[in-house]
C-alpha cells in the first residue's frame, strides 16, 4: 500500500506520461532496481580496484577513455 503523497506523485506521473498508473510503478520501480544494481556494481569496481585487480583497473581505464571522448564531443 503507497502512502498519500507516493500515490499522488504516482498518480500525476501516469496523467504526465499518459501510461496506466501499473505500467508507471513497474517503470519506475524498474529504473530503481537498476540504478541499485549499478550502484553496487560500481561498489565492487571500486573495492577490486583497491585491491589492485587488474581487470578492475581495465575497467576504469575503459571509462575514462570514453569519458574524454564524450569531452571532446561536447568540444565540438
Amino acid at each position: 500500500m503507497l502512502d498519500q503523497e507516493t500515490y499522488e506523485a504516482l498518480e500525476k506521473q501516469a496523467k504526465q506520461t499518459r501510461k496506466p498508473r501499473a505500467r508507471v510503478a513497474k517503470e519506475i520501480l524498474s529504473e530503481g532496481l537498476a540504478r541499485r544494481a549499478a550502484a553496487a556494481w560500481r561498489k565492487q569496481l571500486v573495492t577490486d580496484y583497491r585491491a589492485g585487480r587488474a581487470d578492475a583497473r581495465a575497467v576504469l581505464n575503459d571509462f575514462e577513455s570514453v569519458q574524454l571522448e564524450l569531452l571532446d564531443d561536447e568540444r565540438d
